[in-house]
């Protein structure tokens, strides 16, 4: 007979062996291509990240695009600005369709270039020669021109903000045709030429007269347009009334600064605004730009962060009640302390990935007051939580400043209390190091296998919230994985608790957008 502590029958499948390592040294599981690119298109911001510099994911995505079929390309474009709401890694991609399939390419760029900004970017991209070319070529040009030839007049003024390149460098280089006299003097009016002022839109000619003459209210311009002229507070304050959910959002203490919450009634306006349930759905806004606002609000009349703290339970209340028992896994390490959205001096967000991780947790714990939440580092760092507090008090209690990585250290836990699970979410940026073994399954997997060993109805979901090419588990029928901080992450994690899949479903629902 041979030795049977070697030959031995398994009581279960052999867990599959680490095929790589990941950024931060520990064994890992290299991504499917097609999830990785997923993965890079609903988490990239193209900036540095803990692990590396922006040139590295930039890298990463175009040799993930040389792997996968571009209608999934187009389809990953789509979904990551329509519904992951991102703005560069989706001009990004739809930059390389138009090197490596005209068809797709023209299907997608209306439904990713769906603004003025989306369009500078997608021309800086394509002139960066990052993709292949430095010039537009003939299809993309034509795109440019019609987009631009198609949009109001109202739209254009909006977008003629901002530089590298500005809206009238891209006039000067696909050269629109003015349709009438009103759009041709516009054009002239964007890029600095001779025009007849009597030929512009109403709301151009009213923002002229208004700079000669700077009194009474300003015209309803983004405040941009105002920056370098001597406004008083009544001007300040037209002009936060008619701004943007958003950018009202983002202009609190611009507002505050030039003395327009110094009016009790403009402060009750603002805040009505900002918590208004229909205006925030509207303005798509993603939980962690709340938070966002939120941290910046601390000087501000205490009306704006409580109205802030209305708006993310607005924001945050369609989060699906998740069935049985269900366990919350938050990663504090030290990586989990970077920009959420990556590090660009000066363009950096200050939210970190741990305040969305525990952003994440709290509106789990809002309609699931039993879950269990279980913040970790190297090891489980256990906290007390009340469910009934708002969702901004819970997420600043889970965002504890940890060490070193170890994703099993939750699963571990849980095993040695023998704890019954239905669902475990696992929050991380996925850079375990300090559980890493020589070789064999990661100590992730193990961990998991143990757990089933126990519960074997129980899934996993691994919510990844930096674009890396690796995972510590194996996307299987009781492991999911999705990517991102929208609030399609819940919607999915929701389906895969209440029916079960083949743990795909997050590259099945990309591959189900429609072009």
């Amino acid at each position: 007979m041979a030795n049977l502590t070697l030959f031995s029958t398994p009581r279960a499948p052999a867990l599959p062996p680490a095929t790589t390592v990941n950024e931060a040294g520990g064994l890992a599981y290299r991504r499917d291509p097609r999830a990785a690119l997923a993965l890079y298109a609903a988490t990239g911001c193209l900036n540095n990240t803990f692990y590396s510099d922006a040139q590295a994911p930039l890298q990463h995505v175009l040799a993930l695009t040389a792997q996968v079929e571009p209608r999934f390309i187009a389809r990953t474009a789509f979904y990551a600005r329509q519904v992951a709401h991102m703005k560069d890694m989706p001009a990004l991609l739809a930059a390389v369709l138009s090197v490596r399939d005209p068809e797709a390419f023209a299907q997608v760029f209306p439904r990713v270039v769906d603004n003025g900004r989306q369009l500078r970017t997608f021309v800086q991209i394509m002139r960066s020669g990052q993709v292949g070319r430095r010039s537009l070529g003939s299809l993309p040009k034509r795109l440019v021109r019609e987009w631009i030839q198609q949009a109001s007049a109202e739209t254009l003024v909006r977008a003629a903000i901002g530089q590298q390149p500005s809206l009238a460098d891209l006039i000067r280089m696909v050269h629109p045709k003015p349709a009438s006299a009103e759009r041709k003097a516009l054009y002239a009016w964007i890029v600095g030429r001779p025009y007849d002022e009597a030929q512009l839109p109403a709301l151009v000619q009213a923002y002229e007269a208004f700079k000669r003459d700077p009194r009474g209210l300003p015209p309803d311009l983004p405040f941009q347009y105002f920056s370098t002229l001597p406004l008083d507070a009544a001007q300040w304050s037209a002009l936060a009334r008619s701004a943007s959910w958003q950018s009202m959002r983002m202009n609190l203490n611009t507002f505050a600064r030039n003395g327009v919450f110094e009016d009790p009634a403009m402060v009750s306006a603002i805040a009505a605004r900002l918590r208004d349930p229909a205006q925030v759905r509207r303005a798509r806004v993603l939980p962690y730009q709340l938070l966002m606002a939120y941290q910046a609000s601390a000087g501000l009349p205490q009306q704006i962060p409580e109205a802030l703290q209305d708006a993310m339970e607005t924001a945050t209340a369609q989060v699906p009640v998740l069935p049985g028992r269900v366990v919350v896994a938050v990663d504090v390490s030290g990586s989990m302390q970077w920009p959420v959205t990556g590090y660009r001096k000066g363009a950096s967000s200050a939210v970190r990935c741990v305040d969305v991780a525990a952003l994440i947790a709290a509106c789990v714990l809002r309609g699931q007051p039993l879950a269990t939440v279980l913040p970790f580092d190297t090891e489980v760092r256990p906290v007390r939580l009340n469910p009934r507090d708002s969702v901004m008090t819970l997420a600043a209690q889970l965002a504890i400043n940890g060490g070193g990585t170890s994703v099993s250290a939750p699963l571990e836990y849980l095993n040695r209390r023998r704890e019954q699970v239905d669902l475990v979410v696992l929050v991380s940026d996925n850079e375990s190091w300090r559980d890493t073994r020589k070789g064999g399954a990661t100590a992730t997997m193990q961990a998991w296998d143990a757990l089933k060993q126990r519960c074997p109805q129980a899934r996993l979901v691994c919510i990844d919230l930096q674009p890396v090419a690796s995972s510590q588990t194996v996307q299987r029928e009781d492991v999911l994985h999705i990517g991102g901080f929208s609030d399609a992450v819940f919607d999915l994690l929701a389906q895969f608790a209440q029916a079960p899949g083949d743990g795909s479903g997050w590259v099945e629902r990309i591959e189900d957008m429609p072009l």
